[in-house]
């Protein structure tokens, strides 16, 4: 199935820049072949890969990033195990888990939350935390949204963006795009007059976070070639445009939170022998970054929110030590 294309421009944008980064991280994945890995069924004909590392203490249960499975933790888990019970699950449509159709209902945040607590039940894990990186921060505020009585508390490993907490402010390309997507479609439906003036209102007020979402793509596609490829039809990148049409807007929680930005970000060589734009690409990402934390910080009173400068998107790899000191003290406040 191809990617309809009233999308295709939504997955040149968003697709472009993380085929990149899966490129640049599947050299370190390490393949694991230790026998602590079972499939368990979460709906009919879907079955997801759970490992376990083993360990003493708390249950902690790992997720990873878009594109990547839990072997992203082989190293970083087996350091954990001293404390806690450490898990991890490979969501659907990676690795060796079920790659259900690439519809929007398939791939929905919630139904990936919903993922994690069939796993969660499978396992009879009683209040884990549940620590996720990148894009499973939408998970985790799922699950603290609708299910907060099942965890202890929630970690957010340089995950705590629009699509695990959203700011009208701040604003996200991706979920004001869904939001003005389903607005138009309502506004064409067989709907009463008084539901199409609300709906028109609606629409009034998305328009102006879109416009200014879209602002920097057209300053960066003003440079680009116009004979750039488009990114290709292939299953994992119809995967990852369901999970992007998949994001849903969440608000704050009420269960324990801890949440480590990389802020701002590492970029690494990418400028090497460049200090001016390594200086402006940092000053930019740092205060795109630093809003957002802001924002999730006044969302969520209760979260401990840690911003570390100049880390990895990859923090746990980055910053290993820092990582795992919040991550016990803030383990050690909650109740068993």
């Amino acid at each position: 199935m191809r990617i309809q294309s009233t999308n295709l421009y939504l997955s040149i944008i968003l697709l472009s820049s993380f085929a990149m980064l899966r490129a640049q991280n599947a050299s370190k994945t390490i393949q694991d072949t230790s026998p602590h890995r079972q499939m368990v069924s979460v709906e009919q004909n879907v079955q997801l890969e759970v490992l376990d590392w083993g360990g003493t203490g708390r249950p902690l249960m790992l997720l990873a990033g878009k594109g990547l499975t839990a072997h992203e933790f082989d190293q970083f888990a087996p350091t954990l195990t001293n404390m806690y019970h450490v898990y991890g699950m490979t969501r659907r449509g990676y690795g060796v888990s079920t790659v259900p159709p690439t519809t929007d209902a398939n791939y929905t945040a919630d139904r990936l939350a919903d993922d994690v607590l069939a796993v969660l039940d499978h396992l009879k894990l009683v209040r884990p935390v549940i620590l996720g990186h990148s894009i499973a921060g939408e998970e985790l505020s799922s699950i603290g949204m609708r299910a907060p009585e099942k965890v202890a508390g929630l970690v957010y490993l340089d995950a705590g963006y629009a699509y695990a907490y959203y700011d009208a402010a701040v604003g996200d390309l991706t979920i004001d795009y869904d939001t003005l997507r389903r607005q138009l479609d309502r506004f064409t439906a067989l709907v009463p007059m008084k539901d199409r003036k609300q709906i028109l209102a609606s629409i009034s007020e998305t328009l102006p976070r879109f416009e200014k979402d879209l602002a920097p793509y057209q300053t960066r596609f003003a440079s680009a070639p116009d004979n750039a490829p488009a990114p290709p039809d292939t299953l994992a990148n119809r995967v990852d445009v369901a999970i992007f049409r998949g994001e849903q807007k969440f608000g704050g929680l009420t269960c324990p939170v801890l949440a480590i930005y990389a802020d701002p970000h590492s970029f690494g060589d990418r400028f090497k022998g460049q200090p001016d734009a390594l200086k402006a690409a940092q000053e930019k990402d740092q205060a795109e970054t630093s809003a957002q934390a802001d924002a999730f910080s006044h969302g969520n009173p209760q979260a401990v929110v840690i911003r570390i400068p100049n880390a990895d998107h990859f923090i746990f790899r980055s910053n290993e030590a820092e990582v795992r000191k919040a991550l016990d003290q803030f383990v050690s406040t909650l109740p068993h």
